[in-house]
This record gives C-alpha cells, structure tokens and sequence, in this order.
C-alpha cells in the first residue's frame, strides 16, 4: 500500500493523538514547525495556482490545518497550565515579540488577532458566500452554452462531457468553500478564548505550585506563554486565512499571480509619470528628501515602460502584417473575394460628411427608412444597402450598385438645395442647372439664403440627402424583382406559416416548389404590385396551381385576386383616364403569340410593331402632358403580352387587365392603340 494512500489517516489519528496524550515539549515543537511549514506551503501553492480548481481540495485541506492547530493549542493549553513550559518554538516567539515588556506584546498579539478576524477571514468568508451564490445561479446559463457548441457542431462529446465535469466541479468548489471559511472565522475566535483561559488559568497554577513567588512573575511569565502560543498557532492561521482569501478572489488565467498583478500594475507609462508627479509635490510637504528618490525611481520606470510600449506595437504591426501576406496567399481565402452585396451605395470623398454622424450626416439613418418604407409599399426583405466611399469617384460623385454593377448614380453639391418646378412655379429663379437623378426632371441647385423664396414661389425643395435617398428608393423599386432571392421568399413564407401553417403546407411543395413560388413574385414586384397581401396571393396560387404551372398564367391570376389594391395603387380620383386597345389589336396580338417548351412569347411583324409604338407613344405624351400616369387598359388575355411588347420601350408604362379594375371604379378612355 502506498503512502499516500493512507497520508490523510494517518493525518487524522496523529491529531486525535494529540489532543488526548500529554506532548513532550520537544514534540511539541517538532509538531509547530510543521504546522508552519503546511501553512507557508498553502500559501505559496495558492499564489502560483492558475484558477480556484487547480486547488479543489483546498476546502477539505482547510479543515484538516484547522483541526491541526485547534490540537496543537489544547495542547500547548494544557503544558503552560499544568508545567508552565510549551517548548522552545512558544518561548521564541513569546520573548521575540514580548521583549522585556509584557503590554506591548500583548497588544502586538491582540492586534494580529483582531486583523485576522475583522479583514482577512471577514472578507474571505463573504466572497465565499457571494461566490457560490453567483456560480450556482450561472450553472443552468453554462450547462446550456455547453449544449448550444455541441449542437453547433464547435465541440465534439467527450470535450462537452469535460466542460459539464468542470462546471460541476466549480459548482461544487464555491459551495464547499463557503462552508469552509466558517472553520477560519471560528478558529479565530477559539484563539482569542484560548488566550484568556490560558493567561487566567495559567496564573492561578502559578500562585498554587509556586507560592514563594511574585504575582507579578507568575503573570509575566503565563502571559509570554500564552502569547507565544498565540503566536505559535495564529501566524499559520493567518497565512491560511490570506491563501483562503487568494483562492476564493482568484480569476482564472493563464498567468501566475505574482505575474498578473506586476503586469496590470505596472502597465502604462501614463500611471507611472503621474504617481512620479504626486511623490514630488509630497517631497515639499513630508520634508524627506526620498521621494523625491521614489519619484525619480517611477519616472525611469514610466520612461523603460513607454520604450517597451513602443516595441510592442511596432512588433504587433510586423506580425500583423505576416499574418496579412500570410492570409492572402491561402487558396480558401479567394471565397471571400467573391461575395457580392446586392445592394451598393459607392460615393466620393466629399459626400462623406453626409454619412459620418460625427458630422451631422444622417444617410445611415435614411438607410434605414428606406428599408422600412420600402417592407411597407412592397412586402419585400430589401437587403442591407452597403455604404462605403470610393476614391475613384469624383468629390460629390455617388453610384447605386445593383449585384455588383452599376445602374444609376448622380452627383451632389453639399452646401445647395435641389429646386424643382412642378409647372405651378410663379416665376423663375436663378441657380445651377441639373437634372433630377431620380426621375429625370429639370432641376436647379441653389444656395440655402435661395431656400425660403423658392419655396414662396412653389418650387420643390429638397436637400441633398434627400435627393440620395429618393434615388435610392426609386432604384430599389425598379429592381425589387432583382433581390428578391430564394432565401427572403422561404423567410417570408416562414412567417407566414406562423400564422397560417395550412396554406404553406399545402401549396409548398407539394403545388408548386420555392423557385416557381418565387418567379410569381419577382413578376408582381417587376411592374410594381406589392406582395405584402401574401396570405392572398398564397391561396390564389392553391386554387390555380393543380390547372396550370405556368408562372406566367398563376400570375395573371394572382393579380386578378389582388384587383383591388392594383386598383387603388394605379387608378386615383385624379388619374382615371386610361388608353384602351383597338380589338383588332388585341385579335392580332393572340394570334401573334407564340408557344414554345421555353414559354410564350409575341411575334409581330416589324413594321406591324413600329405603327403600334408610334400609335402608343402619341397617346403615352399626350397624357403625360396632362400631368398624369399613363395607364393601358387591356383584355385578361392580352395585358401579359402587351406588357412585354412595351417594356423596352417604355419600362414605366402601367398595363391592367378589365379583371384587375375595382368594380366600384369608374374610369375614362382619352385614346385607343391600333394596329395601323
């Protein structure tokens, strides 16, 4: 059998020994030695420990020193009293700390007492307590992250069983502690009515055995005893309290103590020349002339400090830019260079102020308007819009990037406003010509003393971020069909199925799949009709998709089912005149379609095609010129052709069906298409 096997044993019955068998004093002072040599080596072993479980038996370790010295003390008690000798070691420290003057003494010993008691085991038990609060109540929150990187695929099994077994073991650590530290406070207290038992009792056997003697030696002599016993037992009492203190308030760490608090003491150079300033002053008002030693000491150490700083930033620079070249030449690394954001909003230098908020600019915040506006008129994810500056671009230049290519772009004077003439304009002013970027309209810039009589004489103005974010929206608008990905249709149906789980169920996928659910939609977005209605569009799509799969034809009859938000969309009390088409037309666009296994699609003859755009344009100017939106009213059957057809030509022009029209809503034909 091993030794340690049995240390602990062995530990207990010597214990048990002392307390029961009178002790030679010779013993005895073999047994104080130990006792301090146990005490020194907690305490160093407490100062090197990385983290609180690299001493797990610290709590049990604590009991066993306790009961160790509670032995020791019944024993020296019961020496001084009965032979009025406990041995060299309790002689020692009496006569070292006493001297030739019993009080001081006294009061040297009752202040280590009162040290230990009050500070270190008072505050080393309340961190206890407030320790294994805090780690029990943190348990369910670790057990759980542990359970999220094992799902997650971050930590394998047997490395989520070591992380749970130290969990525990923390757990278990904090709670043992806590009872713990109760060993130290009583201890204290026991040496306090130790002391008094042994001085009382010491003095009254003093008086029995030697009556010839003084009352005044006998209670010197009982007294330098009982404090050197005191001493004997408290000074390693009080090295454990301070290791107990070390353990319960140690972080976990990868440094050692004496490590960690040198380099966190003594880390910046600003701390050290200001301490260096503050010893100086005090030079002038303690009158030593060695702080102005200790001030210099700091300064010398502040100035090594700020060298060394230095160092390390330029040898943190030089490995970050090995770990850059180093980064760069891996293969995997080119994935990230092929990412595109769907939306871009590149700008030179001089509209910077417009998006640092530092300097006023709100562009982040209109960013986000947009987004919002935008999810409320189309029912659509808009993805993030990237913002960042270009140097390429000229000063007030900005572009709108579409999945990496540019579609529109504009350019802005900061310090003017952006004026337009709604054609109601009393008369005109004076500015820098320009056009409108957005919708392509006449415009001018003026300067802000300009602001207040334009607007006087009803003209539009609008400043310069404002101008950004209207284009941006317009762009968006034009191009919603272009974002909407796969991914933000599956998020939308998933929200949609927190609500109506049948629909979802039913129609994706056993109608129709992701992709064809998603060409519905991107055909509604491409001519400005909101999905927001999805609940409504989805059911449209279940009634229709077992007769037909066609996109095209499902969406015709989607917009049929949205008829009165197209309706009220397009058609206003203010814009109800509308162009028809000549049935002709309409006869000859049928029997123009062409089917194919890649879907329909019109031909006409050329020159057929030329009389019917120059027809159509006539009548588009004509409308446009009363200040209104030109609308094309057409059969059911027909509108998804004509719309084709035009969308070249005139991308903006609104095509409905009859389908569509609220029947609540009376309209006016100004014209109609024909075909010669």
């Amino acid at each position: 059998m091993r030794f340690k096997s049995v240390a602990i044993a062995i530990c207990g019955v010597v214990i048990l020994l002392v307390i029961l068998i009178p002790m030679p004093t010779v013993l005895m002072d073999v047994l104080f030695i130990i006792n301090i040599t146990i005490s020194l080596l907690i305490l160093l072993n407490s100062i090197y420990a990385k983290d609180a479980l690299s001493m797990s038996s610290f709590p049990t370790l604590l009991l066993f020193t306790t009961l160790y010295r509670l032995a020791l003390n019944i024993a020296a008690t019961r020496l001084i009293i009965g032979q009025g000798n406990a041995g060299k070691v309790v002689e020692s420290f009496g006569e070292f700390v006493g001297g030739n003057n019993i009080v001081v003494g006294a009061i040297i010993f009752l202040v280590i007492m009162l040290v230990q008691f009050l500070v270190i085991t008072k505050g080393a038990e309340r961190v206890s307590e407030v320790a294994a609060r805090f780690t029990l109540d943190a348990m369910p929150g670790k057990q759980m992250a542990v359970d999220a990187d094992l799902n997650a695929g971050l930590i394998n099994e047997a490395q989520a069983k070591e992380r749970r077994k130290k969990i525990q073991r923390e757990a278990d650590f904090y709670g043992a502690m806590d009872g713990a530290s109760k060993f130290v406070k009583n201890d204290a207290i026991f040496g306090f009515i130790a002391v008094v038992l042994n001085v009382i009792g010491g003095f009254i056997m003093g008086m029995m055995q030697n009556s010839g003697a003084s009352w005044e030696d006998i209670l010197e002599k009982y007294t330098k005893l009982t404090i050197g016993n005191g001493l004997a037992v408290q000074i390693p009492a009080l090295l454990i309290s301070v290791a107990t203190g070390i353990i319960v308030t140690r972080a976990a760490s990868d440094e050692e103590l004496s490590e960690e608090i040198l380099s966190q003491m003594f880390s910046g150079p600003r701390t050290m020349f200001i301490a260096a300033g503050a010893c100086f002053i005090m030079t002038f008002i303690i009158g030593r002339f060695f702080m102005i030693v200790v001030a210099g000491l700091l300064v010398f150490l502040g100035i090594r400090m700020q060298g060394s700083e230095k160092e390390k930033i330029k040898q943190d620079e030089k490995e970050m830019e090995e770990r850059t070249v180093e980064e760069i030449r891996k293969p995997e690394n080119v994935i990230s260079l092929l990412h595109v954001d769907p939306i871009e909003l590149e700008f030179g230098y001089g509209i910077i102020p417009l998006a640092d908020v530092n300097q006023g600019g709100d562009l982040l915040d209109r960013v986000v308007m947009i987004r919002r506006q935008l999810a409320l008129e189309l029912g659509m994810i808009v993805p993030v819009i990237r913002l960042r500056d270009n140097i390429q671009l000229n000063p007030n230049q900005y572009v709108i990037k579409i999945k990496g290519v540019e579609v529109a772009g504009g350019e802005l004077l900061l310090d003017h406003f952006l004026a337009m003439n709604p054609g109601t304009a009393e008369e005109e002013i004076e500015g820098i010509p320009t056009t409108e970027p957005a919708f392509g309209l006449p415009a001018l810039w003026i300067t802000e003393s300009q602001r207040d009589r334009a607007e006087m004489l009803g003209y539009t103005v609008v400043d310069p971020p404002s101008v950004i974010s209207t284009h941006m929206t317009e762009v968006i608008k034009r191009h919603a069909h272009e974002l909407l990905s796969r991914q933000d249709v599956q998020t939308l149906l998933d929200s949609v199925k927190s609500n109506y789980p049948a629909i979802v169920e039913e129609l994706v996928p056993k109608l129709l799949s992701l992709g064809e659910v998603q060409k519905v939609l991107c055909n509604l977005l491409r001519e400005g009709v909101s999905i927001r209605d999805l609940v409504s569009i989805l059911e449209t799509l279940s009634d229709y998709a077992p007769v037909t799969r066609d996109t095209d034809m499902l969406t015709e009859y989607v917009r049929q089912a949205l008829g009165r938000a197209i309706t009220k969309a397009f058609i206003t009390p203010d814009n109800s005149d509308v162009i028809t088409l000549d049935p002709q037309l309409e006869q000859l666009i049928l029997d123009s379609v062409q089917k194919t296994e890649a879907g329909s699609y019109l031909a006409l003859e050329p020159s057929v095609s030329n009389k019917i755009m120059q027809n159509l344009l006539k009548l588009v100017e004509k409308v446009a010129q009363l200040g209104k939106q030109p609308i094309v009213l057409a059969s059911p059957v027909v509108r998804l052709y004509f719309k084709r057809f035009t969308e070249q030509t005139i991308p903006s022009l609104v095509v409905l069906s009859y389908n569509e029209l609220d029947p609540s809503v009376k309209v006016r034909s100004i014209g109609m298409v024909k075909c010669s």
